[in-house]
């Protein structure tokens, strides 16, 4: 079947490694196939393509964590990625063996990808498949960050750092539609602007002074973690669950301990939650903010698509859809 696959892996030239073609990737007995109607894009998949978390000798890998489509029984269906191993029992991503779609198994940028049946959840309701693609990454992890990871309630105030990505995009709608006060950072001034067009209170350039938050969603990690530890009230938290420009920031333990701080880790979320994303979307009347939609059966539409992803110039979710696919 056509893919979209890493065939080989470069640090500093991601794009060098990308490769479309035809692969049968093999795939457990039990698992059920999904025609792919649309999927979306996400940092992820360039980690792959530099040799983070993919192992070389897994090469080729299909790429994606992303979908919507057709199950086997003609329902309409989102494809949760997070795969938890046989057996486990409770929230997935605390298995210490659960991986996500791209990493052990084939991913989701191909005409069709293989999961469980438990990993399907059904598609929300008057959003079209290009937008429900956007949520099993990006929307997922954002609700997670916002309502389990940070526990933020209705009239507090929430950083969110750094406009445009799909987490941080993600975070604004959602934070807007639960009643929180916005508030988003950006170096483009062009962000900023579109920020305050989807729904955010404030959005100021990255390192403002602003008043103190309740909580920070972090993506970013060493270019805004000082900022976001001096953004917080005292006994706020951040909600982490990236670190795109680099892992390793001073901890600034003083400044932790002494106005009692809290850093809470988040990684995704359950298939349950997803399934919640959707009814709340659905509840509130928005749907996710698609940068590009763009054609996974050609070749240039999809290295733009990634193209565009590495350079940081999308604002919202790049989507790749299948020939004939509503958007």
């Amino acid at each position: 079947m056509r893919s979209v696959y890493a065939a080989s892996q470069d640090p500093e030239d991601p794009l060098s490694g990308l490769a479309i073609g035809e692969i049968e990737p093999e795939v457990p007995d039990d698992w059920v196939w999904v025609k792919v109607r649309a999927a979306s894009l996400n940092h992820h998949d360039l980690w792959s393509l530099r040799g983070v978390g993919l192992p070389a000798d897994r090469l080729p890998m299909v790429l994606g964590t992303d979908a919507a489509g057709i199950a086997p029984d003609g329902s309409e269906v989102l494809v949760h990625g997070v795969i938890s191993s046989r057996g486990w029992q409770g929230d997935e991503t605390l298995d210490p063996r659960r991986t996500l779609l791209s990493e052990l198994h084939p991913g989701t940028l191909a005409e069709r990808v293989a999961v469980p049946a438990a990993n399907l959840v059904p598609k929300p309701v008057g959003l079209s498949f290009a937008e429900a693609a956007c949520l099993p990454t990006a929307y997922l992890t954002a609700y997670r960050l916002l309502f389990d990871a940070a526990e933020v309630r209705p009239g507090q105030r929430v950083l969110v750092q750094g406009a445009g990505g799909g987490v941080s995009t993600a975070a604004v709608l959602l934070a807007r539609a639960a009643g929180l006060h916005v508030t988003v950072t950006s170096r483009s001034e062009a962000k900023l602007e579109r920020a305050l067009a989807i729904g955010a209170h404030d959005a100021v350039s990255s390192g403002t002074r602003i008043a103190p938050v309740d909580a920070v969603i972090e993506t970013v990690g060493e270019a805004t973690w000082s900022h976001s530890l001096r953004s917080l009230r005292p006994g706020g938290v951040v909600a982490v669950a990236g670190a795109t420009s680099g892992p390793a920031p001073s901890a600034d333990l003083n400044r932790m301990f002494f106005r009692s701080l809290r850093v809470v880790g988040s990684t995704m979320g359950t298939r349950a939650e997803l399934a919640l994303v959707g009814e709340m979307l659905t509840a509130a009347g928005i749907a996710p903010v698609i940068d590009q939609t763009l054609d996974l059966g050609s070749d240039d539409d999809v290295r733009a698509a990634f193209a565009r992803l590495l350079a940081g110039e999308s604002f919202g979710k790049i989507v790749l859809t299948t020939k004939g696919t509503s958007t």
